[in-house]
């Protein structure tokens, strides 16, 4: 039996921000205050699928190290959860956490 499955951009958008709340540094995701603009934004056009994050850092935390981080962290896991690896995981950082 031959066949192909796809998995939806809801469910890459819940499995890329677990990935993205699991990195030391990130305090949480920023959802917009526009309508149907979340926190984490995937997009699975022509087949290319592309991942942004808004994020909210912890006080003090490195913005390129957390930000690399968390990139590398989402493509491995979409790659490893779904078998769809990124093109790109752009990292938005919104807010910084206020110190502890």
């Amino acid at each position: 039996m031959e066949g192909n499955a796809s998995v939806a951009v809801d469910v890459l958008a819940s499995y890329a921000a677990d990935a993205a709340r699991g990195v030391a540094g990130v305090r949480s995701l920023v959802e917009s205050r526009l309508p149907r603009h979340g926190a984490v934004r995937v997009n699975g056009e022509e087949g290319r699928i592309t991942v942004e994050l808004h994020l909210e850092l912890a006080w003090g935390a490195s913005a390129p190290e957390v930000g690399g981080e968390v990139q590398r962290r989402v493509a491995d896991y979409l790659e490893r959860m779904a078998g769809a690896r990124p093109q790109a995981v752009d990292v938005v950082v919104d807010e910084i956490g206020p110190p502890s």
